[in-house]
């Protein structure tokens, strides 16, 4: 399973764009509010109903958890101290961790981006403690996998989908979705 968490004014497309590009890709997704509520509430106003609470999930099921940046979706998924507790018991595991735009600030607080090349949203590098920010678009490192902002959203996506399906269907996807006439390929 993979979780995308939801917290009060997360980044509305960096959440999205990646659930719908890895549901494409056939793969199980579900978007978990840390709220209390299933719906929570976007940095744009925007009401989305998360499949699930925090308190419904098994982490030890998830292969992969992911967060949504936005302000101040980053730093409320960061006061989540129940969230917090299943990063490092997932990390601790080896599984894989994502984030995007200001979000990887949550695993730099937390301390395990130390060593690790990462990227994020320009301005919040001194939240990514003992990372080497690289200022990449997307970029992936042993068990993380970040990405810089909101213009992003979608290669996020497509680099969460090829940690679990063939690169020929992460291709076929980029085709369909018309992405690939965007870059020019």
């Amino acid at each position: 399973m993979i979780y995308v968490f939801l917290a009060e004014g997360f980044e509305d497309i960096e959440a999205i764009a990646p659930v719908d590009i890895m549901r494409r890709a056939g793969l199980p997704v579900e978007t978990v509010s840390v709220t209390g509520n299933r719906v929570v509430t976007s940095a744009h106003g925007v009401g989305f109903v998360a499949d699930r609470l925090f308190e419904e999930v098994s982490i030890e099921d998830a292969e992969l958890l992911v967060l949504p940046g936005g302000m101040p979706g980053a730093t409320n998924l960061y006061a989540c101290e129940p969230l917090r507790r299943a990063i490092l018991t997932h990390h601790a595991a080896g599984r894989m961790l994502a984030a995007i735009c200001a979000a990887p600030l949550v695993y730099g607080r937390m301390g395990l981006l130390r060593g690790v090349n990462a990227t994020c949203y320009p301005g919040f590098e001194s939240e990514l403690q003992g990372a080497t920010c690289t200022g990449a678009l997307v970029e992936q490192d042993g068990q993380f996998v970040t990405a810089k902002g909101p213009g992003a959203a979608m290669e996020f996506g497509y680099a969460l989908a090829s940690l679990f399906v063939d690169s020929s269907i992460v291709e076929g996807l980029r085709s369909g979705m018309i992405y690939s006439e965007l870059l020019g390929e």
